[in-house]
């Protein structure tokens, strides 16, 4: 199945995140990755907090140094290894992705590509902000933002 992605250029500012920061291969961040959700969601829910902040995930670069855990909408007291960061600010491509995780590679070609014709120049820095959780994986709801160079 082929989908069309609608990539925008946009102007984002900065958000407040509780993650683990970690620097892995992408051989192991498959597994790496969900430990580090975890102990973000253990220390959120030991603070009272049970929903309301999307997942992210921050690659700082291509190594991959990444930071895993929330976008931090409630107020929450953490110990290491979780801490206290932000999503960029700036200006990004972005879409939506709408579907399984496994296929997030096209929505990521899809802004490579969009990027490349309109001139764009793509930092390495680019994040991941999940939607709910859904059984289905076709309801699932990604936003990938690819941090842009300033003009």
């Amino acid at each position: 199945m082929t989908v069309d992605y609608e990539v925008a250029i946009d102007e984002v500012e900065a958000r407040p995140t509780a993650v683990v920061p970690a620097t892995t291969t992408w051989r192991e961040f498959g597994a790496v990755w969900p430990r580090l959700s975890m102990e973000v969601w253990a220390q959120l829910r030991a603070g009272g907090v049970t929903s309301g902040c999307p997942n992210v995930m921050l690659y700082l670069d291509d190594t991959p140094r990444v930071e895993v855990g929330v976008w931090l909408k409630e107020k929450c007291e953490f110990r290491p290894p979780v801490v206290l960061s932000t999503l960029p600010a700036g200006r990004v491509a972005r879409v939506v992705h709408h579907g399984p995780y496994s296929e997030l590679g096209a929505a990521y070609q899809a802004v490579i590509a969009e990027c490349a014709a309109s001139g764009e120049t793509m930092t390495r820095t680019r994040w991941e902000i999940y939607g709910p959780h859904r059984d289905d994986t076709s309801e699932l709801t990604t936003e990938i933002f690819w941090l842009l160079e300033k003009r």
